[in-house]
């Protein structure tokens, strides 16, 4: 009996170290394949890449094959050639029973079934963002013909299963859902939660919708209050107009003291570090497909401030405290809450770690 053959998109994963975002869900999905090797039995998996096969040891694994579609004469470039030309017209010769496109876009001249990720980020990026243009109208052509088009698509949360479904106007049966996985992040031998500073934490790129700016402002208010405590801020400023240094730098400056401190990149066992020492962490998004510093968090049990909407009590139900409306007054009321609120606090500390773990790579990858 013939094996089934399934194609899978990996340009995501080449030369980046550590991988983020659609990289980092590949990277998780093929390690836990590749610990499988049953599944051979069953399964060809052909792995496509543009420039170069990276040395990560699960790609060792005989259950994997690797190809390199390279653009001609531009090494590193022309993402758009390899994506939407090259690759289909390679998939027409090696005719996989299904092609994963993890990369939110279907080629139009893709050959075959289609399994295709899609959030609506894609949508609102699209038609709504401060992206280039040539960007605007990729995702808008390619966002729609994915969502017209491919055979079945993945969201990650079933909050934006309806969405999806709603903003594109799709029958929401062609959408399965798949919980992402976490990464169960590891401290140092040694590191005691005891001995770290007092601080809350906020974690991720730093966008309006994420209310970084109102978190900065409504912890002023609360450092006033209590002279030990501390915000430490964590990710890449990606307002429009650079906002959040010199927000830090004004607020230190007012206060009389360095109360709130500003990491633009930490490594994976800074992070850890940093979550398990933290107090709260502060996570306010106004929308999101899944959102992961919150859940790397509660994996500690520290307790995670988001968005009161219908995601986040989806995904975390009692394991959070939640803000109403992402201004500074409510921001910092409910700051206050996850820092006297004794019985939750408690709940979130002592039972948050084994809530989390139902969101894990083997069953996304058992979904898969």
């Amino acid at each position: 009996m013939a094996k089934f053959k399934i194609g899978i998109e990996c340009e995501s994963i080449e030369g980046k170290n550590p991988v983020f975002g659609i990289g980092r869900i590949i990277v998780k999905l093929l390690e836990e394949i590749s610990g499988r090797p049953e599944l051979g039995n069953d399964y060809r998996i052909i792995l496509y890449f543009k420039d170069n096969i990276p040395e990560f040891q699960f790609l060792k694994s005989p259950i994997f094959e690797t190809k390199l579609v390279s653009v001609p004469f531009f090494k590193n470039r022309l993402f758009p050639i390899y994506y939407f030309a090259l690759l289909p017209i390679r998939l027409w010769f090696d005719r996989p029973d299904l092609m994963f496109w993890p990369n939110y876009m279907l080629p139009i001249i893709a050959f075959g079934k289609s399994l295709v990720v899609l959030t609506e980020d894609v949508y609102y990026e699209a038609h709504t963002s401060n992206l280039s243009l040539r960007y605007r109208l990729a995702y808008r052509i390619f966002g729609w013909w994915t969502a017209k088009f491919a055979d079945k698509i993945i969201a990650i949360s079933e909050t934006s299963k309806r969405n999806i479904a709603k903003l594109y106007n799709i029958e929401s049966d062609r959408i399965f859902v798949n919980h992402l996985g976490i990464d169960f992040l590891k401290t140092q031998s040694g590191w005691d939660i005891r001995e770290s500073d007092n601080y809350i934490l906020f974690v991720g790129q730093m966008f309006p919708r994420r209310h970084a700016k109102e978190t900065i402002q409504a912890f002023e208010r609360i450092a006033g209050e209590n002279l030990t405590l501390k915000l430490i801020i964590v990710g890449p400023d990606k307002y429009e107009m650079p906002t959040i240094k010199d927000l830090i730098l004004k607020i230190n400056e007012k206060l009389g003291r360095e109360t709130i401190i500003y990491k633009e990149y930490v490594s994976n066992e800074e992070l850890a570090k940093l979550y398990a020492g933290a107090m709260a962490l502060v996570y306010v998004s106004d929308r999101e497909a899944f959102g992961l510093p919150p859940m790397e968090a509660l994996t500690f049990g520290v307790p995670p401030i988001i968005a009161d909407n219908e995601l986040g009590h989806e995904l975390f139900g009692e394991y959070a405290f939640y803000s109403k409306s992402g201004d500074v007054d409510d921001i910092y009321k409910t700051i206050k809450q996850a820092l006297t609120e004794n019985q939750k606090i408690d709940k979130i500390r002592s039972g948050g770690s084994e809530f989390v773990k139902k969101y894990n790579w083997k069953s996304f990858t058992n979904r898969f």
